[in-house]
């Protein structure tokens, strides 16, 4: 009988060492080590921590991953070949490796004539040397070898022959994995293919071949898929694609193309539903904003805002989604926005938990947002206030508070700056008179805000913004230019929500952020479930 198990494809993660080169990031200790916990649980074969040889706070990520439990992963050292006529037991670097305490080493060596005789200034036999005598090593040690073989892919166009060479010493050394590594990141698809087969046929089906791309031509993720259909059973690459220069192959889209497309294994089985997790975990430990647009995992990914594609997919949802979201974690999202029909209201107020919209009131809804973003609103990111929007055009609707004026005073005494601001509101029948002062207008509209409001709804208190970004929409008239204001708030558990306000006058579209902001996150919790599915 036929063996029908998928083949599997072992993931390496080098985002801790290769994607700590990305411009912008700087990992600390801890930093690494959430990292390398959150990769485990998602079921990575390899986590590369970092090159112990190298620096302190390397040295120090693998004696604390000595102390953890690894469910999954391998930690990996990395280090490169010992260098020229020097025994491998003689360098620093090489000893570090062992040092480490890994079960697992990835080694690096030269592929490339011109990298060993123009930048190791050192002659080819003596780099295969190199490349043997390190391996064999670590493997007298007890250590797994992967190796590396860098710029290997343009080695191999310009001597094919010396290329292959160097393959066979590391594998001779006892190299359990032979990794092609695409260092410069300007190969295309075919070429990689091909460069694949040709190495699988030298050396036949017993050697284990692998991959390591960068992106550089904008086609790592393409390259990893093609090296692997064509046969690698190993990947490299990073979250999110973090890497040197333009990054490496990007993980969060490799791991589902492997699983989803080619219909082979790369993670233990329902791990994949994780990847949205970390691919966000990722970027916020490393202090970048997530890439919305990124295929599989970015919150756009799924993200339908034509009319037309969102009335097709109510009727079967894969019109316009080529899987199911929740296969990555993800989610489908319709957003709301000018170009918006009434199907697109319709999905979003059911998302929202508000349900039994009725055509006029869902053709008025998409009426108001039209005229609004005309005025320069933009609801796409704003769901709360989408929510407040078609709350508001219910027959029934009552408002939490209401304002009646405010004022904002900015002032500079000496070196002493001083923002103050009044406002006045009903707030359940009462006049409520408030002022505050603030490092600046907006922070001290949302203190006198949060003075009014909290005698009455102390959970005001965990109420927080956890981001205000203002984005200028016609700046060819100056100061006199419309200006959109976007709030992300968080409640200091699991809730999230956005707002939006907009004006020529900045005060103002802060001020409509902030007011649906403390609206959106009091009503839900005020409103009893029965109310919330009621619409009409």
């Amino acid at each position: 009988m036929a063996d029908t198990t998928p083949r599997s494809v072992e993931i390496f993660d080098t985002t801790l060492r290769d994607g700590g080169q990305t411009e912008g990031i700087s990992y600390s200790v801890d930093d690494k080590l959430r990292i390398a916990r959150k990769l485990d649980e998602l079921g990575v074969a390899f986590i590369e921590g970092g090159w112990p040889g190298s620096n302190p706070k390397d040295a120090l990520f693998f004696e604390q991953a000595r102390k953890e439990a690894w469910t999954n992963a391998k930690i990996v050292a990395f280090g490169a070949t010992r260098r020229a006529k020097l025994k491998p037991e003689d360098d620093p670097s090489v000893r570090a490796l062992v040092d480490a305490g890994t079960e697992v080493c990835a080694i690096f060596g030269k592929s490339s004539v011109l990298q060993v005789e123009e930048v190791l200034r050192t002659t080819l036999d003596e780099n295969l040397k190199m490349i043997e005598e390190t391996v064999a090593y670590l493997r007298v040690r007890g250590k797994r070898v992967i190796y590396d073989a860098e710029h290997f892919f343009d080695g191999f166009d310009k001597n094919a022959e010396y290329a292959l060479k160097c393959l066979g010493a590391a594998h001779k050394g006892g190299a359990e994995t032979l990794v092609l590594c695409d260092t410069n990141g300007g190969h295309l698809p075919w070429e990689v293919a091909a460069t694949v087969q040709a190495v699988q046929k030298h050396f036949g089906p017993s050697v284990r071949v692998g991959i390591h791309l960068h992106d550089d031509s904008g086609c790592g993720v393409a390259n990893s898929v093609a090296a692997i259909h064509a046969g690698a059973v190993h990947v490299q690459g990073t979250i999110n694609g973090y890497g040197e220069r333009c990054g490496n192959a990007n993980l969060c889209v490799v791991i589902p193309n492997i699983e989803l497309k080619l219909k082979l294994r790369a993670l233990p089985a329902g791990h994949l539903a994780r990847l949205h997790e970390v691919a966000r975990f990722v970027a916020e430990v490393a202090n970048f904003a997530p890439n919305d647009q990124m295929a599989y995992v970015g919150e756009s990914a799924f993200a339908h805002k034509a009319g037309v594609h969102v009335s097709a997919m109510q009727r079967h949802p894969d019109a316009y989604q080529h899987i199911d979201p929740k296969l990555v974690g993800n989610e489908m999202r319709v957003v709301v926005s000018e170009l918006s029909g009434r199907a697109n209201i319709v999905e979003k107020a059911a998302q929202l938990g508000l349900s039994n919209l009725n055509q006029e009131l869902g053709a008025k809804v998409v009426e108001v947002i039209k005229a609004k973003e005309h005025e320069g609103f933009s609801f796409e990111a704003a769901e709360a206030s989408v929510a407040l929007l078609v709350r508001r055009l219910t027959p029934d609707y009552q408002p939490l508070f209401k304002l009646h004026d405010y004022r904002g005073m900015v002032n500079r005494h000496g070196d002493r700056q001083v923002a103050e601001a009044t406002i006045k509101l009903t707030v359940q029948g009462h006049e409520v008179h408030t002022a505050a002062e603030g490092n600046g207008p907006v922070n001290a509209f949302d203190t006198a805000l949060r003075k009014a409001l909290q005698p009455l709804f102390p959970q005001v208190a965990q109420i927080q913004l956890a981001d205000y970004k203002v984005r200028i929409l016609n700046g060819n008239t100056g100061t006199g230019a419309i200006t959109r204001v976007l709030i992300d708030w968080h409640d200091g558990a699991t809730r999230r929500w956005s707002t939006v306000g907009a004006g020529t006058n900045i005060l103002d579209a802060t001020w409509l952020a902030l007011a649906d902001g403390y609206e959106f996150a009091l009503t839900a919790q005020a409103q009893p479930a029965e109310k919330k599915e009621a619409l009409v």
